[in-house]
């Protein structure tokens, strides 16, 4: 009789571990499909604005106030006065794409030591109980990509606004706890602009996309 009670007694702890097994097993299915997607979400955005803030307050440290239009483009006129060619200094742009991909992979790998807490409650809209914070991390991956962009925009009768701007490219990796994503970055900030009274002229040497140098550390 003492056996057979020890018999039962072990039965139901080994049901009891199977059911806490199973149990285990379809929460974690039911997290990885309906809880994970938001915090995934939620935390890329986060982990993008963080990124992006940290590129453009580099860019505006860097450059600030320091870059005219006419460090960047040369404009030639003829006799008459009008715009007859625009001409890019590419020397000086490689020298500052090397310079910010090197300021901006620095400041990446600063942030890299921290981590940013993000509240459940705000991924999830609850403020009736308090959820935990999770930790995200943000790491730089491979290159810094720096190029330049021009845009022509009308500013009024016979005025053409010409704009230049400095364009970031980098992938980090995300890091949540169980997981991890790869994200691609993009930014870009006007860095120098003028007014262009007259026609733009069809000569114009375009700020070339092939050339600018890539940094990798």
């Amino acid at each position: 009789m003492r056996n057979y009670f020890y018999f039962l007694r072990r039965k139901r702890y080994f049901i009891w571990i199977i059911a806490l097994f199973l149990f285990v097993i379809y929460m974690y299915k039911y997290i990885d499909k309906n809880i994970k997607p938001t915090i995934v979400a939620v935390s890329e955005v986060q982990a993008r604005q963080v990124a992006i803030k940290t590129i453009n307050d580099t860019i505006k440290n860097k450059i600030g106030n320091n870059i005219k239009y006419t460090d960047l483009v040369s404009v030639s006129y003829d006799k008459e006065g009008r715009i007859t060619m625009m001409q890019a200094n590419t020397m000086l742009m490689n020298m500052i794409a090397s310079e910010v991909a090197l300021d901006v992979q620095d400041q990446l790998v600063e942030i890299s030591e921290s981590n940013i807490k993000l509240p459940l409650n705000n991924v999830f809209d609850i403020h009736i109980i308090k959820l935990p914070s999770i930790k995200v991390r943000i790491i730089p991956q491979g290159a810094i990509d720096v190029d330049f962009a021009t845009e022509f925009e009308s500013a009024g009768i016979n005025q053409t606004r010409h704009k230049i701007y400095i364009v970031v490219n980098t992938d980090i990796k995300m890091i949540l706890p169980l997981t991890a994503e790869d994200i691609k970055v993009t930014t870009n900030i006007p860095i120098a602009e003028t007014v262009i009274v007259g026609d733009v002229p069809e000569t114009f040497v375009d700020i070339p996309e092939e050339g600018i140098l890539d940094v990798i550390r």
